[in-house]
């Protein structure tokens, strides 16, 4: 039983110890992330935009300022004004800090920088990795991710939307030089610095979003353009040409009716030039209108005709009803896109492809504005045996000369990529790189499909050589007991970074707007992700730092 309690004195007078780094113990994480920015990365690209020598304040270290991006980032701090309240209460904030308190400002213009230096931070961080022999890539998972932009899914505007959107603001600029022309005259007194212009800015976001949606619209007329032309050479060849494509199909029935009665008429044209000569002649041939050919045309373009009024129909309700399924872009980040997620429903985002090792690693990234994730599996595997072969080059040897990595069967070289239905086409089994297992459904319904089969030993051809196709082969090959087996890593390796950026690091959305500055974004939180990887694994302490410094 205590005999009391404690006095409450909030006017005592207490100091903090005069050396920094008492503040926190000796092996407080922050220490490591300090050391890590300041002495192992090559942070070049970020002072390259830096000038110093002017007049003028002296400006804040750029290796001061990424740390603190990079302690935030990994402690679900995205905001800039939040990091500028942390650097003035948060002692590791201060201890990275070294008694600077960089305001927001400050800190979101620094973030504007990532573009240009994020990619290299990224790969810094990898040789990183694997000098502290992490970036195992024996087998490897490539998996995509919806991550929401900043921007919201009511923000979204059809074309003909954006068209009257560009045109309001038209009047209302013009409206505006009106009042201002009649309150200041020639001298308006109203110029605005060369440096405030943005590209976020209202109009250019709408200018820009209406360019992209009519260059979509335009490439996917030309893309209608070359299916009809290219059904026009199939029936000239008198191949077999299946129907028509959808749009071109009046004009192409139109096309069949004009051609069909230009053949009647030259058929009556011969029958009178043969008659006037005198030469012997059978019927003469039926009137254009009345020929059978002619009417089967006919009814071809009626048809068409039909089809063509009932989907124009069918999306003026869906129109009426707020169905329509016309493109839409968003006018606060033109660059995002609808994409679906599990569960249902729709997020205003982007989809990220993400390569990761087995033991954790991001090892290549790209931020897609694609909401379908088969196109992907070439390039990212591409860009991932890269990166292999780049952390190969900085692994240190494995003791006793042994290959360095487990399962690896060459340092450098992916031995086995894994990838869920998402990415399962003809062309994703069959092309040149590692060998895959690639889903061709959902893999509870491919394991009982082989526990019902009874499975098999495991012997079948891998790659596709034997018989039938190659989806036929894979889902043999995944019915198999080491097909099943080796499959089974895929949720591991490559849904774990996914859950530990969205949950445990709090990045569900990112704060950067426009293709390039999220990508930069995202690319930040792998390269965060990485970093803390190796320190939640025990790869990276001052031991291990100080073995590479020396």
């Amino acid at each position: 039983m205590a005999k009391g309690y404690r006095p409450v004195v909030r006017d005592q007078v207490f100091l903090l110890p005069p050396d920094m780094r008492e503040w926190l113990p000796a092996d407080h994480p922050v220490w490591l992330v300090i050391a890590v920015v300041g002495e192992h990365l090559d942070t070049s690209a970020f002072h390259a935009g830096r000038r110093t020598g002017g007049a003028g304040a002296a400006g804040y270290d750029p290796d001061m300022l990424l740390t603190v991006l990079v302690w935030a980032y990994a402690h679900q701090v995205s905001s800039s004004r939040d990091m500028e309240r942390l650097c003035r209460t948060d002692v590791a904030f201060r201890v990275i800090c070294g008694g600077n308190l960089p305001d927001h400002s400050t800190l979101a213009r620094f973030r504007k920088e990532f573009p240009g230096a994020v990619g290299d931070l990224f790969g810094r961080v990898l040789v990183l990795c694997a000098r502290l022999g992490m970036g195992k890539v024996g087998t490897v998972a490539l998996d995509g991710t919806k991550v929401a932009a900043s921007a919201s899914r009511a923000a979204n505007r059809t074309e003909e939307r954006l068209r009257k959107l560009a045109a309001e603001a038209v009047a209302a600029h013009a409206a505006a030089d009106a009042a201002e022309d009649e309150l200041f005259g020639d001298a308006r007194g109203d110029e605005v610095p060369p440096d405030a212009w943005s590209p976020r800015r209202r109009a250019e976001r709408i200018a820009a979003a209406l360019a992209d949606l009519e260059a979509e619209r335009q490439a996917a007329e030309e893309a209608e353009a070359a299916k009809a032309e290219a059904f026009r050479a199939r029936i000239a060849a008198g191949q077999a040409t299946g129907p028509a494509p959808a749009q071109a199909a009046v004009v192409l029935a139109r096309e069949g009716v004009a051609r069909e009665i230009a053949r009647q008429r030259a058929k009556i044209g011969e029958w009178e030039r043969a008659r006037a000569a005198g030469r012997p002649v059978t019927r003469r041939p039926q009137d254009p209108q009345e020929y059978c050919r002619v009417r089967r045309a006919r009814a071809k373009l009626g048809k068409a005709l039909a089809r063509a009024a009932e989907a124009e129909r069918k999306a003026a309700e869906d129109k009426a009803a707020g169905k329509d399924k016309a493109p839409v872009r968003n006018i606060t980040d033109p660059d995002s896109r609808l994409m679906p997620v599990r569960g249902g429903g729709f997020i205003q985002g982007y989809n990220a492809q993400n390569v990761t090792s087995e033991d954790g690693l991001v090892i290549t990234t790209e931020l897609t504005d694609d909401p379908a994730d088969y196109q992907w599996y070439e390039p990212m595997i591409a860009a991932a045996q890269d990166a292999a072969a780049m952390m190969a080059a900085h692994r240190p040897p494995a003791p006793g000369g042994e290959p360095a990595g487990d399962g690896e069967p060459e340092p450098g070289q992916i031995g086995l990529v894994l990838a869920d239905a998402g990415y399962c086409s003809e062309d994703n089994l069959t092309c040149a790189g590692p060998d895959r297992l690639i889903a061709t459904g959902k893999h509870r319904d491919l394991e009982k499909a082989a526990r019902a089969a009874g499975g098999d030993d495991g012997s079948d051809d891998s790659r596709g050589d034997g018989g039938g196709t190659a989806l036929a082969v894979m889902a043999a090959r995944l019915a198999t007991d080491d097909g099943i087996t080796a499959y089974r890593q895929r949720g591991h390796i490559a849904e774990t970074p996914h859950g530990h950026i969205k949950h445990n690091m709090g990045f569900r959305q990112l704060t950067m707007r426009g293709k390039a500055k999220a990508s930069a974004e995202w690319t930040f939180i792998c390269a965060v992700h990485n970093l803390f990887k190796a320190l939640s694994t025990g790869h990276l302490t001052s031991q291990a730092l100080t073995a590479l410094a020396g």
